[in-house]
């Protein structure tokens, strides 16, 4: 049997104009000089790089991905927003991915930002995949405020309407929260049999462009004088770049 090839989910190009700052054409050629079959592109809240990326990743030889990053809203969480990632499967998916994408923008920013509801994703469910968004996302968010119950509510839910299309998120790179998560997450997984995927949250090539993608971060999120506000620290903890092997890959289940 062949070796598996680590596949990157969760890549933002400079459409994702929250923190992304690489362009998609040197994103995808990057993708293939490293030896990667397939990648997903999911910048937030559209589809904006999707012609360039499917005519470049078809003319180097990797499998395109089409998803996108979401900020999604429930009754359960209130005015909290939590994050999750959708993968399109097939046309219908695709389709589905656009619907939503319209009906965040159409009905006008929560919070300052294009938002989903909840209850959206039943009707547009059909050939997506979903990444639960990891300590950010619902489920995650439950399970850090030791909300057992309401996290039982939100596998509930993706289970009910995503049937072996709904994956737990471990991600390793170094934000607050992460490490206790990812405890958490495998617990709660192994429990109520769902299936985990490792990604990892790219938003720029190499580490010398991490100072771009924190200014990018900082003017967004309008707290230009706290870019730096020490020696070693920074608006937002560090993302790690393309690599052909991610931090979030790390052994974190126990030895039996």
């Amino acid at each position: 049997m062949s070796e598996p090839r680590f596949v990157h989910l969760r890549i933002h190009s400079d459409y994702s104009m929250v923190d992304g700052v690489s362009k998609v054409p040197p994103l995808v050629k990057k993708v293939a000089e490293m030896g990667m079959p397939a990648m997903a592109l999911t910048d937030f809240s559209n589809l904006c790089g999707l012609v360039k990326f499917y005519n470049t990743a078809n003319n180097v030889g990797v499998k395109p991905i089409i998803g996108a990053d979401f900020n999604i809203q429930s009754d359960a969480f209130g005015d909290e927003l939590c994050q999750l990632t959708l993968l399109a499967t097939n046309k219908v998916g695709y389709k589905n991915l656009t619907l939503l994408i319209s009906k965040a923008y159409l009905r006008g920013h929560v919070q300052h930002r294009p938002v989903i509801d909840q209850q959206w994703l039943i009707d547009h469910a059909e050939g997506l995949i979903v990444l639960s968004g990891g300590c950010r996302g619902d489920l995650g968010r439950a399970l850090l405020k030791g909300n057992q119950a309401l996290a039982e509510q939100c596998a509930h839910f993706y289970q009910r309407y995503f049937p072996n299309a709904y994956y737990m998120e471990l991600v390793r790179t170094g934000r607050e929260d992460e490490e206790v998560y990812l405890h958490f997450a495998v617990d709660f997984a192994t429990e109520h049999d769902l299936p985990v995927v490792a990604t990892n949250e790219v938003c720029f090539l190499s580490p010398d462009e991490f100072d771009a993608h924190e200014i990018r971060v900082a003017i967004h999120d309008a707290l230009r004088s706290m870019i730096r506000v020490g020696p070693n620290t920074t608006v937002q903890s560090s993302i790690c770049a393309l690599s052909k092997k991610c931090v979030s890959c790390l052994r974190i289940f126990p030895r039996h």
